[in-house]
């Protein structure tokens, strides 16, 4: 509920966005670590509450000037309290597990007309001392927000600040009515892909690889693998499954390749990014089509040229409204003699550029971002630096 209260006020919403701690506890609104001056000139930090007026499931406007405060008694750089605000002290239980030491009075001309205006005043009141003390102290510090159980699933460990912040949370929940998605081939770019995938609100994340992750994979991989991690060499799935499970709570590992015996669990997925090479490739896209699964494959061939690397890093989408254009695009060939990907050049920078083409392109499909040529093949070649779409959709 309280998330829930904070997400749908823009007055608390607000005050979260801009780094404060705030909390929903037994009907009342806590602002925490706001930094105080006590009798002994010492910066410390004490907890603002206010009763919350309420409309349903969103605030109206405070009921009170009056806060409270868990804490000593604010007080100016010299130790003495702050009188203009002085009201009574004494501890109270406001509610089971809500114990307030001091209730505090700064009546504005005119009322406060939102939560934010009321416990930002408040606010700088008691830290503005406490600056003066300490320069630089400051009540916004950006606690990581844990998610709340619910009848939802709740698909992240944490709250995405991210979306709220930057007022595009309805965008942002076109990505929840994808709820199964797959990545097959935890090489560098599906390694890649699932870093931007576990930042969105799909309820599950396939992972299938029957690899080990070894030390040439950290380098063409998102994040930092210690020698330990390496040294226990566990699957990619397991692996990168614990990595990302941190922040997000659907991660399911399968730590198999897939193939005749198995593909048809894909059947069960909303989608599906092919990250792999090999003549396997055809089997799984004959499967994907039959199942009417939408897909992306991605690829790249890159080549050394003189004592450099040359190529062409390629995104060809696929769903059931398009999809005569795929064999023409895809190899399916598994010779990798001449492509220097499959020999383990160190090239990340590519294998994230692949993978952010194709999360882009399933972000479009999806309304996510702006889509103006609906294309279904995407490359980008390396040495002119040059982005082509083509198979536009009619």
């Amino acid at each position: 509920m309280s998330q829930k209260l904070i997400g749908h006020s823009s007055d608390l919403k607000r005050l979260r966005d801009e780094g404060y701690d705030v909390e929903i506890r037994s009907s009342h609104l806590l602002v925490k670590d706001v930094p105080y001056v006590n009798s002994r000139t010492e910066v410390k930090r004490g907890i603002l509450v206010s009763t919350l007026a309420l409309a349903g499931d969103r605030t109206t406007t405070p009921d009170t000037h009056v806060v409270h405060f868990v804490g000593e008694h604010p007080c100016r750089v010299d130790g003495t309290e702050i009188d203009q605000i002085k009201n009574a002290s004494g501890v109270t239980t406001l509610a089971e597990g809500l114990v307030v030491d001091h209730m505090l009075s700064a009546k504005p001309n005119c009322p406060y007309p939102d939560y934010y205006a009321k416990m930002t005043h408040y606010v700088t009141i008691l830290s503005g001392f406490a600056e003066v003390v300490e320069p630089g102290v400051t009540a916004k510090t950006f606690r990581p927000i844990q998610a709340e159980g619910g009848e939802e699933v709740v698909v992240f460990a944490y709250v995405d600040t991210a979306s709220s912040r930057a007022e595009i949370t309805s965008i942002t929940e076109k990505l929840a009515a994808v709820r199964k998605v797959a990545i097959v081939g935890l090489g560098g770019t599906g390694a890649y892909v699932l870093d931007l995938v576990a930042k969105t609100p799909v309820a599950e994340i396939h992972l299938y690889d029957g690899d080990a992750f070894l030390q040439h994979n950290a380098f063409r991989s998102p994040g930092a693998a210690s020698i330990e991690e390496l040294d226990a060499q566990l699957s990619k799935p397991a692996y990168f499954g614990s990595v990302y499970a941190k922040m997000h709570n659907g991660i399911v590992t399968h730590e198999v390749y897939v193939g005749e015996g198995n593909v048809d669990e894909l059947k069960d997925m909303d989608f599906v990014f092919l990250c792999l090479e090999g003549s396997v490739k055809e089997l799984l896209i004959e499967r994907l089509e039959a199942f009417d699964t939408p897909f992306i494959d991605v690829g790249m061939g890159v080549y050394r040229s003189e004592d450099s690397l040359g190529g062409i890093v390629r995104v060809t989408a696929s769903t059931p409204a398009q999809r005569d254009h795929v064999r023409r695009r895809i190899s399916f060939s598994g010779d990798a003699d001449r492509n220097e990907y499959e020999a383990n050049i160190q090239i990340a920078d590519l294998n994230a550029l692949n993978a952010s083409l194709a999360v882009i392109r399933w972000k479009k499909l999806l309304g996510f971002y702006q889509d103006l040529e609906h294309e279904y093949h995407c490359t980008y070649t390396i040495g002119g630096n040059k982005l082509l779409n083509e198979d536009q959709k009619p």
